[in-house]
C-alpha cells in the first residue's frame, strides 16, 4: 500500500469519499489533474477519464441490451415455430399418418437436417408401419433409462442407423417417448446434425424436452387404449 507523507492511498479515497463536498470547495483540481490515457500516451485530465469510463460502461450497457432483445427475438421466434409444429399435430386425423408428419415438420420448422422416430407396443393397426419397426431390446432399456434428452457426438449408437446417411451423422439428440415421467419409453426420436457442436454434450435440454413431451402427446394415439 502507498504511503505518502504517513497518509495512505486508502485514507486518502475514505476521505475523499466521505468528504462530497471537497472538490466543490477545489474545483479547478477536476481540471488540473492529469491520468494515463488507457488508450494512448497523452495525459488526459480527471473530468476527461471519468466521461472515458462513462461511455465505455455505456457502450457495455447498450451491448447487453442489445443481446436481451436478440436472445428475446429468437426465443419469441423458437417459441413460434413450436406452436406451429403443435397445431400440425393436433390437425392430423388419422393416426397413422403421425409419425411422418411428426418427423418432416419438425425438421422443416427446426431446420434439423436428419429425424427419425421408432415406437414399439403400438396398437395391432399400426404395427406395420415404418416406425413401428423391430428395435432391440437394448434399445428400449436404454430409451427407458434417459432422464432427460442425450446429446452428444455420434457414437455406437442403433438409433443412429435409423437416420437417412449415418454416417455424415457428427452430433445427434436422442428423445425418449413416454406417457409420463415414471413410464417406460415406448419410443424413440431421433435428431442428427452433420455439425459436431449442434447436439453438444453441455447444452441445455429444456427445449428438447418440451420437443419429446410434445411428440410423446401425439404418438400416444397409436398405443392401445390404457384402460
Amino acid at each position: 500500500m502507498s504511503v505518502i507523507q504517513g497518509i495512505t492511498e486508502d485514507e486518502i479515497a475514505n476521505y475523499l469519499a466521505n468528504t462530497p463536498g471537497f472538490f466543490e470547495r477545489h474545483a479547478q483540481l477536476l481540471a488540473s489533474v492529469e491520468l494515463a490515457n488507457p488508450h494512448g500516451q497523452r495525459a488526459v485530465s480527471l473530468q476527461q477519464r471519468q466521461m472515458e469510463m462513462l461511455r465505455e460502461r455505456i457502450r457495455g450497457l447498450e451491448r447487453r441490451i442489445m443481446d436481451m432483445i436478440r436472445h428475446g427475438q429468437e426465443n419469441a421466434a423458437l417459441a413460434d415455430r413450436l406452436h406451429q409444429w403443435t397445431c400440425s399435430l393436433m390437425l392430423v386425423e388419422d393416426a397413422a399418418d403421425l409419425p411422418d408428419l411428426l418427423v418432416l415438420d419438425l425438421q422443416e420448422q427446426f431446420l434439423i437436417p436428419q429425424a427419425a422416430i421408432r415406437l414399439w407396443d403400438v396398437a395391432p393397426v399400426y404395427a406395420g408401419l415404418p416406425a413401428a419397426a423391430a428395435v432391440s431390446e437394448d434399445v428400449r432399456a436404454f430409451a427407458s433409462s434417459l432422464t432427460q434428452p442425450y446429446c452428444g457426438a455420434n457414437a455406437t449408437f442403433e438409433a443412429v442407423q435409423w437416420l437417412e446417411s449415418p454416417q455424415t451423422t457428427a452430433s445427434l439428440a436422442l428423445i425418449p417417448l413416454r406417457r409420463s415421467a415414471a413410464a417406460p419409453a415406448f419410443g424413440l426420436l431421433v435428431l442428427g446434425s452433420p455439425d459436431p457442436t449442434r447436439y453438444a454434450v453441455d447444452m441445455g435440454t429444456e427445449f428438447l424436452t418440451r420437443v419429446g413431451e410434445l411428440a410423446s402427446a401425439a404418438a400416444s394415439r397409436l398405443l392401445p387404449s390404457a384402460d
